[in-house]
């Protein structure tokens, strides 16, 4: 049923095995609960039908990384994290070869995100045991359970892939599937500026001065946790650090009240974290308030938007969840008010859908700008 992959001379063969074949199913087995960097424990790959578990411990998988790359088309389900993983370890990006079956799922009306466990018992009919899912996956011996367990995520994604992709080419969605796929994998790719991190944690509440204290703080927050290799909540959590600058701390005592800040942050960073709060450059260069959100557009322009979304999803027979998400309509209200540049939107709205709705919405949006605007403004 499968065969585990633990010297370099065996996955001589894979690899020999590999180059017969364009087309790979892949899955990842990792550890990531106290480090930023996932560490691999197994790959799976089912190539020509036949499964591998590749050891993610002992194994040189350079070549393995440049295969898949080239690949003709590579094939997950729920791809995100380990797309992530490929990315790290490869040390290359953009993988835009993929056929992910659960972005298939949701075309074809299963929801957005469809388990691996119930699109093979929907599709194929066939049950797999899900038990082994926080194993440990970095402990040698792997037991027999976690062999199986791994090799079941790829052993059956091939006959999956084929059933979606024959559905898919039936209702004529198959290159949009394709095009999502790649926007997916280069949204994984691209990381967001250090300069622009404040954004993620700070809100409209904020003012200039402590946007310019999260930005400051991001930026050390986002360099330590690479450096130290640890998860983002271990050096500040996102609510930490907006207490941090709405409580503005003076001293290492006020610093350590500071609501779940750790005692080993205070004591190793305490006076770094007290310096960047009180180091700010002039006031010229601090952030623009950030404005609020939009919820919605004007009544009548909000029933027009919402029918036409509702069209373009009839138009082409796809769930209207697929065809327009909310942080996507964001983008567009936010796009109308700053009057900016198409090629800014996210790429989702510029393949595929530009003619059927991105376009349309932009100019109906056009006619509503004073009233997004007006949501948008915040006090000085």
């Amino acid at each position: 049923m499968f065969q585990f992959i633990s010297q370099q001379s065996e996955l001589d063969g894979v690899l020999a095995l590999m180059s017969q074949a364009t087309v790979y199913g892949l899955d990842t087995e990792f550890i990531k609960v106290d480090t930023f960097w996932p560490k691999l424990g197994v790959l799976q790959i089912n190539v020509n039908n036949q499964v591998f578990l590749l050891d993610g411990t002992s194994l040189d998988l350079t070549a393995f990384w440049q295969k898949i790359f080239k690949a003709e088309q590579n094939i997950f389900h729920a791809c995100g994290e380990d797309i992530d993983l490929i990315y790290h370890y490869s040390d290359q990006t953009h993988l835009n070869n993929v056929f992910d079956t659960q972005v298939a799922m949701s075309f074809l009306g299963h929801g957005l995100q469809v388990s691996y466990q119930n699109a093979l018992k929907h599709m194929l009919d066939i049950e797999i045991d899900k038990g082994q899912t926080r194993s440990d996956w970095l402990a040698r011996p792997l037991s027999l359970e976690q062999k199986n367990y791994a090799a079941n995520d790829v052993l059956y994604i091939m006959q999956l892939s084929d059933k979606l992709q024959a559905e898919l080419h039936r209702k004529k969605l198959y290159d949009y599937v394709l095009e999502d796929c790649s926007n997916l994998t280069l949204e994984i790719a691209t990381d967001t500026p250090k300069e622009k991190l404040y954004a993620e944690v700070g809100n409209y509440r904020h003012s200039r001065k402590q946007l310019m204290q999260l930005q400051l703080l991001s930026v050390w927050r986002e360099e330590m946790v690479k450096a130290l290799n640890q998860p983002r909540s271990f050096v500040l959590k996102n609510a930490t650090m907006i207490d941090l600058v709405e409580q503005n701390p003076r001293n290492t005592f006020q610093l350590s009240q500071v609501k779940q800040i750790r005692p080993n942050v205070v004591r190793e960073f305490g006076k770094t974290i007290l310096d960047i709060m009180q180091t700010l450059p002039a006031p010229e260069e601090w952030p623009l308030r950030i404005a609020r959100p939009i919820r919605h557009s004007s009544k009548d322009v909000t029933q027009t938007v919402d029918d036409l979304i509702e069209q373009a999803a009839q138009d082409i027979q796809i769930p209207k969840e697929v065809m327009m998400r909310k942080k996507w309509l964001s983008a567009l209200y936010q796009h109308v008010v700053f009057k900016g540049d198409e090629q800014d939107l996210p790429q989702y709205l510029l393949g595929w859908r530009y003619d059927l709705l991105t376009q349309p919405l932009i100019q109906l949006l056009h006619q509503d700008a004073d009233y997004l605007t007006a949501q948008m403004k915040v006090p000085e």
